[in-house]
């Protein structure tokens, strides 16, 4: 769990670590668009989540819009409706990208948060005033995209942000927890958390 002057969100809960077989499932899903894996790993993110954590939303990691389009769905969405009706909570697309950001792979620490700084807003239309949040994303690496993120669901009045990701990059044993894909369908860009 993370502090929320450190990261901009209240807590972060994650499935496992982002290795072998949840590794190779999150890429099946994602850049191999094996969209049924998301009742599965919709079942696992659920089994991160502590029984006692209540929200009133559940929001998306928002793709932007390009790569959405290239990809055909944002994996967090379908991340995000599994939870929902897990836990008859609503989702909300309550966040845009509001432009583009370079790769996150290969980046310090330092050079991801500035690399998403205000890439994010809220919706104008966003019903999260005074409510718990709960985000949804795949990976979470350094924290900055999910950071960034939190930080305008809270400039936008959420009492409280807590992330929830299937897995946890742990960048002290990789090189590079996302490396580019020799695959024609993978834009070679990490959405980092």
């Amino acid at each position: 769990m993370c502090r929320r002057g450190v990261r901009g969100f209240d807590a972060a809960y994650s499935f496992g670590f982002y290795e072998a077989e949840l590794r190779q499932l999150i890429h099946l899903f994602k850049y191999g668009r094996v969209r049924t894996l998301s009742g599965p790993l919709g079942k696992l993110l659920a089994l991160a989540l502590p029984r006692e954590q209540a929200f009133d939303v559940i929001v998306p990691m928002p793709l932007y819009w390009r790569k959405r389009w290239q990809r055909g769905f944002n994996q967090s969405e379908l991340l995000a409706r599994e939870i929902g009706r897990r836990m008859h909570t609503p989702v909300e697309n309550a966040l845009r990208r509001v432009r583009n950001t370079a790769a996150q792979a290969g980046l310090t620490s330092a050079k991801r948060r500035l690399n998403v700084s205000g890439a994010f807003q809220a919706k104008k239309r966003a019903n999260i005033d005074g409510r718990r949040v709960l985000l949804i994303d795949d990976v979470m690496t350094t924290g900055a995209t999910a950071a960034s993120c939190a930080r305008a669901l809270q400039r936008a009045g959420a009492r409280q942000v807590t992330l929830l990701t299937l897995a946890r990059a742990d960048r002290r044993t990789q090189a590079d927890p996302d490396p580019p894909q020799q695959d024609s369908n993978f834009s070679g860009r990490s959405e980092d958390a």
